[in-house]
């Protein structure tokens, strides 16, 4: 009897020994931190406090395409898979947070950073702050990515040389619209267009694609989130379809005029733009590529589907360090001179190798044709062709771009 108490003990003690030497050898999940011993690269993460794109609001009403938080979690979700990425250097990767509560402190945040030895910054800016600081950065050793502002303008007039683009622009997402509607024959395309400025610049994008591809835009009508009655013409659905059309262009960026367009329209159009078939950087419901893996490890993480920001903000964390793995160096002039090279081909986990686009810093991407639980089609379309690169079918192709870096 004791000699088996005693073996039964011995055997325990030896699983225990079993367990924590195991222990010891397994990799231990969790965030990534910067590794012990190994000079550490800090990649800035820089956002407004007060940016109205992020209101509770405007976040909770889902609309389509809308971020339904802010992107930091997805370059926090990149930062554990790069960690290997710097192993030849002896470098690990951080990431440094900041948040500036008005755009006038941008650029001193941005000082601190680089003073502390920062050269990498992840930008989460509307336009307007993004341009003016990208602007008075323009004369140092720095990269900066743009993760959240769609507007054409700052790949083209208002460029910058050491500013790069994730998140596809205006142009790229109409561009994809523009491809799905001409392959399918239905040409004829009602615009509605509300009265903000963002709803304007929407149009002029869609207007452009809809020039490009040789659809017949039919008429364009304003339209105004009301219920008074003496704006009927202006905020009744039906009576603003009303036409010969195959398609409906719903230019809304807010969103919550269009979320209320499908099946109120006179007759059966098919809605598109800021509703209905809506073009997408990314959706959770891209089901190839490796998507789904992505999805999961964002969701695990930050209990809520990836977005589009989520998607650029991980995307331009990667690109970072993958420049950093492939060049093995961690010069400024060295990896911006890679990052629009032949040679840097990236995975969006979208199909297709990516790459920057040397003339306006704009990653060439396929767009994903979306609706609120499903993808439709991946542009560009089959058929659709380039000379040199058929990504190059979405957005300002180099002969007609206006950036002069």
């Amino acid at each position: 009897m004791i000699k088996t108490m005693i073996r039964e003990k011995l055997s325990l003690l030896l699983l225990s020994l079993t367990v924590l030497t195991v222990g010891f050898l397994l990799p231990v999940a969790g965030y990534a931190e910067p590794d012990a011993g190994k000079k550490v690269l800090n990649i800035g993460f820089v956002e407004l406090k007060s940016d109205p794109r992020y209101k509770k609001k405007r976040v909770f009403a889902r609309f389509m395409g809308q971020a339904l938080g802010r992107p930091f979690a997805g370059a926090e979700v990149a930062l554990k898979e790069i960690k290997f990425h710097g192993t030849e250097l002896g470098l690990s990767f951080a990431l440094q947070h900041v948040v500036a509560k008005k755009p006038e402190e941008l650029s001193n945040k941005i000082s601190e950073l680089y003073t502390g030895g920062v050269r990498f910054f992840v930008l989460d800016l509307p336009a307007n702050a993004l341009a003016e600081l990208a602007k008075t950065q323009r004369e140092k050793d720095i990269v900066l990515f743009n993760t959240s502002a769609y507007e054409t303008a700052l790949r083209e007039t208002q460029c910058q040389p050491n500013l790069f683009h994730t998140l596809p622009s205006h142009a790229m997402l109409a561009d994809a619209l523009g491809q799905y509607l001409i392959s399918k024959k239905w040409r004829n395309v009602l615009i509605l267009e509300g009265p903000l400025a963002e709803d304007k610049l929407l149009t002029a994008a869609f207007s452009v694609a809809a020039k490009r591809y040789g659809l017949k835009i039919s008429e364009k009508r304003p339209f105004v989130l009301s219920n008074d009655p003496r704006e009927r013409d202006k905020n009744n659905v039906a009576l603003l379809s009303n036409g010969d059309h195959d398609a409906i262009y719903i230019a809304d960026s807010q969103g919550e005029f269009a979320r209320n367009t499908p099946y109120q329209t006179l007759k059966p159009n098919l809605i598109v733009g800021s509703e209905g078939l809506v073009a997408s950087a990314w959706h959770w419901a891209w089901d190839r590529h490796g998507a789904p893996q992505l999805e999961k490890r964002f969701e695990k993480k930050h209990k809520r589907p990836m977005t589009n920001t989520d998607w650029a903000a991980w995307m331009a964390v990667k690109a970072i360090a993958g420049a950093i793995q492939s060049t093995k160096s961690t010069d400024v002039k060295t990896l911006s001179s890679y990052l629009t090279s032949e040679e840097n081909l990236l995975d969006t986990f979208k199909g297709n190798a990516s790459s920057f686009r040397p003339w306006n810093n704009q990653l060439r991407q396929p767009i994903l044709l979306t609706t609120h639980n499903w993808v439709v089609e991946r542009a560009p379309i089959k058929g659709f062709l380039h000379q040199t690169n058929n990504l190059d079918t979405l957005g300002i192709d180099q002969r007609n771009s206006q950036c002069r870096f």
